[in-house]
């Protein structure tokens, strides 16, 4: 496609390579708002929630950037991802479900099938986080079984503080440029390689992890003091399903992609585990088995 000086047309892909090869973070947020409003225009769902996700991730996350992009691409940015929050979609769909079944389990439970989930995450948290500013990916083996310790027995000082470091620096990688840059990602077998940025789907798997953690730690300093804990976090148990990866790669509809199939009926076999007389040895004997899994397989 020529434009009329007979140059070709660049597409907004390109566009956008070119913008983070430039560390142009105002453009790369620009480009993905283009490309969710074309891709909303065309009835493609999934694709406009990755990329207006993936803009308001990006200009939200630096006020320079904020500045640059402008109030009326971000207002309309939230006005079409409050739209999108409506739509059947897998996105909205199973955290719905996951959020409206976990109070029948009791929040102990709630808590273990979220670490569950988390534990899903480590092999893949172990190869992000040899990547430039993702070392915090790399220490989730160590969180998920530290938590699971904690159910039995309190933590010790280095071990709370830790968790509550992880959380921080898991929160801060969000903010971070080598977080959206679309280059810092890791070779998967026979698959288009795994972007940091695919995490950002589902309110963000570093975001639901901290707000575990957190939540864990909160339960924790209630239990010590004789008070009533804060109510178990639930967004974490869905983060596994890493849907932004499989729509930015080309999947069609989610729900037949064999990794996410595979992956809810593991949340849901979870789910009727829960349901029986579990015991802590049962449990962390299906932490370690999950911390071994490659759910990009």
């Amino acid at each position: 496609m020529l434009n009329i000086f007979g140059k070709k047309a660049r597409s907004l892909e390109d566009q956008l390579a070119e913008c983070q090869q430039k560390k142009d973070w105002a453009g790369a947020a620009k480009t993905y708002y283009q490309m969710g409003v074309a891709a909303m225009e065309k009835g493609e769902l999934n694709q406009a929630q990755l990329w207006l996700s993936r803009a308001d991730t990006i200009y939200s996350a630096d006020d320079r950037v904020f500045k640059k992009v402008g109030e009326k691409l971000m207002d309309d940015c939230s006005e079409r991802m409050g739209q999108l929050e409506e739509a059947s979609l897998l996105y909205n769909n199973i955290p719905a479900q996951l959020e409206e079944v976990a109070g029948e389990l009791g929040d102990a439970k709630v808590r273990i099938w979220g670490l569950f989930s988390m534990a899903r995450l480590v092999r893949l948290g172990e190869r992000l986080g040899a990547l430039p500013g993702c070392e915090a990916l790399g220490k989730l083996g160590w969180a998920v079984d530290v938590v699971l310790k904690t159910f039995q027995e309190p933590p010790t000082e280095e071990e709370f503080n830790g968790l509550r470091a992880l959380g921080s620096e898991l929160y801060q990688l969000g903010d971070a440029p080598t977080f959206c840059n679309g280059e810092n990602a890791i070779e998967v077998p026979g698959r288009a390689p795994f972007q940091v940025f695919d995490l950002n789907g589902l309110m963000g798997a570093h975001l639901e992890i901290d707000a575990y953690l957190d939540a864990h730690l909160q339960m924790l300093c209630a239990l010590s003091r004789g008070e009533e804990p804060p109510a178990p976090e639930t967004g974490v148990i869905a983060q596994a399903l890493l849907p932004d990866y499989y729509v930015r790669t080309g999947a069609g509809k989610l729900e037949e992609v064999p990794q996410i199939k595979a992956e809810l009926e593991r949340i849901w076999s979870d789910y009727r585990f829960l349901g029986t007389d579990i015991t802590w040895e049962l449990v962390a004997q299906k932490v370690q088995e999950y911390k071994k899994l490659d759910i990009l397989a």
